[in-house]
């Protein structure tokens, strides 16, 4: 129960990662309300999942794109609790496909969701955060942003933007008590990384130094980590949750 009576809002909660994440901090008690884009009956089916949770959990419909959406969100978790202490971004999505081929629609799409849906979440609780002079943000990142494969330009750069925004955002917000940090998942066995595991078959594994495709639990709880208390000297960084993918080498 480390984040017993937190006030927590996660984006791409119905599903992956997300869904994960939501199940995590919910399970150590935090107050959670996810968003979720279209998919409704994976959404309310969580939330019943999740009945017997410490706390309420909420699912919220929204497109991660419109800024005046999120605004309005974490407007009203505000209002109704006096204060929101987790923001997780973790909204995000895969249109790959090699640049000779990639039109105009499948880079501002995925840049637009993943960089930008963090972007508009992260401003949206900013004000809030520092008059509180606390909170944690944690967005979802990818090894993709510095070990990028074929056909991701738009993935890696998405990706990349949230490396960069993370570790600025952390510089301005520290002074006030607000950390900012991300995750960067490696292989991790979800929907959106299926056609990319198929393709790549035991390859992917021979090329893992733990030898298997991580869960998505593994990665929320490192969430979980960074959102509590126990990083409170954390901030600014991207750690890379892999199984060892990244090391390189033989």
């Amino acid at each position: 129960m480390r984040l017993d009576g937190k006030i927590a809002l996660v984006t791409g909660g119905s599903r992956g990662i997300g869904r994960a994440c939501v199940e995590r901090l919910a399970a150590e008690g935090a107050q959670v309300t996810f968003i979720y884009q279209s998919n409704r009956e994976s959404a309310d089916s969580l939330v019943q999942t999740l009945q017997s949770a410490p706390r309420p959990v909420r699912a919220v419909q929204a497109d991660v794109r419109d800024l005046a959406r999120a605004k309005e969100i974490v407007d009203r978790i505000f209002e109704e609790s006096q204060r929101i202490d987790i923001l997780v971004n973790s909204a995000g999505i895969v249109m790959d496909g090699l640049m000779g081929a990639m039109t105009q629609e499948q880079w501002r799409t995925v840049v637009e969701i993943n960089l930008g849906g963090t972007y508009n979440y992260c401003h949206a609780v900013t004000q809030y955060m520092m008059m509180q002079r606390a909170g944690a943000m944690v967005n979802l990142s990818s090894t993709a942003a510095e070990f990028a494969s074929r056909g991701q330009v738009n993935y890696a750069a998405s990706k990349g933007g949230i490396n960069g925004l993370t570790r600025a955002l952390a510089k301005e917000l520290a002074p006030r008590g607000v950390r900012v940090n991300a995750v960067a998942p490696g292989m991790i066995e979800t929907d959106m990384s299926s056609f990319v595991r198929g393709a790549a078959g035991d390859q992917i594994i021979k090329a893992i130094p733990m030898k298997r495709i991580g869960k998505p639990a593994e990665i929320a709880s490192v969430v979980a980590f960074l959102a509590g208390d126990d990083a409170a000297y954390l901030t600014g960084q991207v750690l890379r949750v892999d199984g060892g993918l990244s090391l390189g080498g033989y």
